[in-house]
């Protein structure tokens, strides 16, 4: 004769069906934050237009080297009110060296939705000034440029700044 009892308690209440059914079910959980994650935080870095990207980064580098021939480099003042000074040297004093105007980008290393532009007017002492919206706290590219040069970028942390851009410091 068979001693053993049968086990007559449901199969939800044993311990067992439990624990196996916890690892899938974390990683159901863990997929779906993923996911969530990865909609709510597009990070922007891939181009749909990377050819035309390409092609420009020619012309950036060629304003670049143009920059240097002419001898350019500048002060930058960004204050937290988001009132921007500079001042443009150039060894040749040519009308391409010191145009009417002047773009100051100040740009997100890895997100670009951050950046922020702004024009700079030559005033008659031959400084530039403008205004910009303040970007953010944190860590920030400083690009100064015109129609026919470009100054390297410069990093910087939060504001307000003073930088140093120098054709020459590549």
């Amino acid at each position: 004769m068979n001693t053993r009892a049968i086990d007559a308690t449901p199969w939800y209440r044993q311990r067992w069906p439990w624990l196996l059914i916890a690892g899938p079910a974390t990683v159901v959980v863990a997929g779906a934050v993923t996911v969530w994650l990865a909609i709510r935080s597009d990070d922007g870095l891939v181009a749909d237009d990377y050819y035309k990207q390409g092609l420009a980064i020619n012309q950036v580098i060629g304003r670049a080297d143009r920059a240097k021939a002419l001898g350019i480099s500048a002060n930058v003042s960004i204050g937290a009110d988001g009132r921007v000074a500079a001042v443009v040297d150039a060894v040749g004093s040519t009308a391409d060296a010191t145009p009417e105007s002047i773009t100051l980008l100040i740009a997100h290393p890895t997100r670009a939705g951050g950046d922020v532009r702004g024009e700079l007017r030559r005033a008659a002492d031959g400084s530039y000034a403008g205004r910009i919206v303040p970007p953010g706290s944190g860590r920030w590219r400083v690009i100064l440029e015109s129609a026919t040069w470009r100054l390297p970028a410069t990093d910087i942390d939060g504001l307000p700044a003073t930088v140093r851009l120098d054709a020459g410091a590549r």
